[in-house]
């Protein structure tokens, strides 16, 4: 099958073929460096790092560019709010986002350029669309001219005349129509300002993702992404610039994520439901906030409750629980007799089939985590008819499996620890948690041995209860008594 993404622009999906064959080259708008990142900022990650894999694991080189915003007014202001300079807080929070990334398994990308480092590159694309009469200078500021430029609406299916019907004139008068967009902004005291042409100032917002995407990926690329608040005016503008200034086509395809909502209502810190990267992780393990993202498409929203990231908790121990199973899988087996019939085996076979259908439908994570799940399913029925001796050939067939898919969760970010570790590490905190240790388990396990060797069925039921009320699950087994967390 052949990949299929939605295109924003086209409003439909669409197939996917890159400009140069084999490689893909990306731009994604990255952070404002003024602020701790917060769950919708780790959904746009999640998203982008996932399409990265997806696509490497389709055989493609994938260029993907990120950037830092670290100037605009938001960093001026929190920058005098704090006693910094506007570099100082940036490269904090920069810093910060970089701890974030870490813990949640997201990789850097191939490039990830700041606004500051590019002022060259910036004043070249201004110095051009002037050139050619779509930009003009006003009191030191330059703006876009968007009655200039024909195609501006393309990309968010907007009427320039309706956009124009709703725009407010500034009271300054300096712009000449409402709808243009500042380029440059001339200096204001105590603001960071560079040289330019029209004098001191600093870039606008729009203009350095222009200036970056050109520089690492061209004048025109494949994908452009980001969350679908960034459609209009951040990307609408950003073609307008683009096009403008070089005559070339901008971006292939574009790819927006959907909003973050908390009980159905858009995450925001008016409403009071904001919650930082590092609060959720607080409380809940990296794999499982993954997993929660990706079981809803990415083009819908993602509604945040601790009741889904406690079923995503609970979903990921069963990958893992299932891997572990497979990893203690006898390696002399002796056994001569197979139990796995064709039938499973082909059902075996055909999982990265199944989930490279989901992914080729628009990068489809909920109906891939689906493949994921049908998988592990299926193991554990083979794993729990296989004998004491199972078959080489069994095990292999099985061990094969569990490889397939742990590479396949890998590419969304799952199963990237050692079972045996992360299930030890699960233990170890729901302990805590449930304030129990490991050897007072080990002694309830023993007094209800005791209990029943006695034949008091009554005693050795109630501390089974017990434990389970706890979320420890004894399983009696004919190496003895063995225990797992559940919840």
């Amino acid at each position: 099958m052949t990949l299929q993404i939605y295109d924003t622009k086209a409003a439909k999906k669409v197939k996917f073929t890159p400009l140069e064959e084999g490689h893909v080259r990306m731009y994604v708008c990255g952070i404002t460096a003024y602020d701790y990142c917060h769950i919708g900022h780790a959904r746009s990650a999640l998203v982008f790092d996932m399409i990265t894999k997806y696509l490497r694991f389709r055989g493609y080189n994938v260029t993907y560019v990120r950037n830092f915003t670290d100037i605009d007014d938001k960093i001026i202001n929190r920058a005098g709010e704090q006693g910094l300079t506007c570099e100082e807080l940036a490269q904090r929070f920069i810093d910060e986002f970089y701890t974030d990334m870490e813990i949640l398994g997201v990789a850097p990308a191939t490039v990830e350029p700041k606004a500051t480092d590019h002022i060259p590159e910036i004043i070249d694309i201004i110095e051009r669309l002037v050139d050619r009469g779509l930009a003009y200078e006003a009191n030191g500021d330059v703006y876009f001219a968007v009655k200039k430029f024909p195609a501006y609406g393309g990309l968010s299916g907007r009427n320039i005349e309706d956009l124009q019907a709703g725009a407010r004139i500034e009271v300054s008068g300096i712009k000449r129509d409402p709808m243009d967009f500042a380029l440059w902004k001339s200096s204001k005291p105590g603001e960071p300002t560079w040289d330019s042409p029209w004098g001191p100032g600093r870039p606008g917002w729009h203009i350095e993702c222009s200036a970056m995407s050109r520089k690492y990926l061209g004048d025109s690329f494949d994908i452009h992404g980001g969350g679908e608040d960034l459609v209009f005016p951040h990307h609408e503008n950003e073609v307008a610039q683009s096009e403008g200034a070089t005559g070339k086509p901008f971006a292939r395809h574009w790819i927006h994520h959907a909003f973050v909502t908390i009980r159905d209502e858009k995450m925001s810190k008016s409403l009071k439901n904001f919650l930082t990267i590092r609060e959720v992780l607080a409380d809940h393990h990296p794999e499982a906030l993954r997993l929660a993202v990706f079981s809803t498409h990415y083009r819908h929203p993602w509604d945040y409750s601790e009741d889904a990231l406690r079923d995503a908790a609970t979903g990921l121990a069963r990958l893992y629980d299932c891997m572990a199973a497979c990893d203690e899988l006898p390696s002399d087996s002796s056994g001569k007799k197979t139990k796995i019939d064709a039938a499973a085996q082909e059902r075996l076979a055909g999982i990265t089939a199944r989930f490279t259908a989901a992914m080729d439908n628009d990068f489809n994570t909920a109906q891939a985590v689906g493949v994921l799940f049908d998988a592990v399913k299926e193991i554990n029925r083979l794993l729990q008819a296989l004998p004491p001796a199972p078959a080489a050939a069994d095990v292999a067939v099985i061990r094969e499996a569990a490889a397939t898919v742990r590479e396949l969760a890998n590419i969304m970010g799952l199963l990237t620890r050692p079972a045996a570790e992360f299930i030890a590490e699960r233990k170890e905190a729901h302990l805590a948690a449930v304030g129990l240790s490991a050897d007072e388990i080990a002694a309830l396990i023993e007094r209800r041995l005791a209990a029943r060797k006695d034949k008091d069925w009554d005693t050795a039921d109630a501390i089974r209860a017990e434990l389970l009320e706890k979320g420890i699950e004894l399983k009696d087994g004919p190496q003895g008594t063995t225990w797992r967390v559940v919840t």
